[in-house]
């Protein structure tokens, strides 16, 4: 891989006000519910911790993306409205707390997710492995998805244990299991500080390999990527063995995070989509709204 250019990223460029076709829906019908359930059982989610835009419509549906392994990650990501700093213990009781809610949500199709926990020994695997667990003890038949970090110096030993935790289970085994490239090679170094390119093709070239599990992936667009840098990724993606993609606007979520400097239209998010399909990915999510977990369970 070619050596990375340094990118400035401290002013916004003259991309203009947020354009109409962005819009975010506010709660309504489960909303106060989901809301109730997280905070009785204290659980974290991504929808709150990184600000996502369709936190309203998706409460309100009843769904969530569960948050493991606390509020705080040990990286810094340019992009990303997740505090960093030093976390706080692994609390144990978080698989059985994921589970519960998940039951009085009424949920069958679950995603989970945590922050990087380069401090862990296993880098936080293994509560991902017991939640498994605790969901598939309370519906042997409850569909599961997950998106992890790269497990950085422990990988294989993190998807072993993921994967034993999986192979362990009565019921459904099949398992979709995502990790987010989030932009392209030549901005690693300004947006995803700490990550390796190579690194997550790894991680998903290694969990796409079992016939149970279907890898994932998701990019973000609008950081000053080229066309072309985009569809390398996807090729590179799609040659892992990935097979559900996600593509979205990448929306600045505070003044202290990286400027937008473009905003995709939906014509575009519309010709990658195509152009996605084209390549061979099974599953593709594409628009100005879309992430990783956005309706997830949707059938491709």
């Amino acid at each position: 891989m070619s050596e990375q250019p340094v990118f400035d990223f401290s002013k916004q460029t003259n991309v203009g006000r947020m354009p109409d076709w962005i819009r975010q829906a506010f709660g309504h019908a489960d909303y106060a519910l989901t809301t109730r359930t997280l905070n009785q059982h204290g659980l974290n989610t991504v929808c709150v911790e990184a600000k996502c835009p369709n936190r309203g419509e998706c409460w309100s549906r009843g769904t969530a993306t569960f948050m493991l392994l606390g509020d705080t990650c040990t990286r810094a990501c340019g992009f990303c409205a997740v505090k960093t700093g030093k976390p706080a213990a692994v609390e144990q009781d978080e698989p059985q707390r994921v589970s519960k809610a998940a039951q009085e949500m009424g949920l069958d199709y679950v995603v989970l997710t945590s922050v990087n926990r380069d401090d862990q020994v296993d880098g936080g695997a293994g509560i991902f492995a017991r939640t498994i667990q605790a969901l598939r003890v309370v519906n042997a038949d409850m569909q599961l998805e997950l998106l992890t970090p790269d497990f950085h110096r422990c990988q294989s030993e993190a998807i072993a244990l993921i994967r034993a935790a999986l192979q362990s289970l009565p019921g459904k085994r099949f398992l979709v299991w995502g990790h987010n490239v989030e932009t392209v090679p030549s901005l690693y170094k300004i947006v995803r500080k700490g990550s390796s390119y190579a690194r997550s093709l790894d991680l998903l070239r290694s969990v796409a390999a079992y016939p149970d599990i279907e890898a994932k992936s998701a990019i973000m667009l609008g950081l000053g990527e080229q066309p072309s840098e985009v569809q390398q990724v996807l090729e590179d993606l799609h040659a892992a063995g990935v097979t559900r993609l996600a593509m979205g606007q990448y929306l600045r979520p505070t003044r202290y995070h990286l400027p937008v400097k473009e905003y995709i239209t939906p014509a575009q998010f519309d010709e990658y989509a195509q152009l996605a399909k084209q390549i061979g990915f099974q599953w593709v999510k594409s628009g100005p709204l879309v992430r990783s977990s956005y309706h997830a369970e949707d059938a491709a």
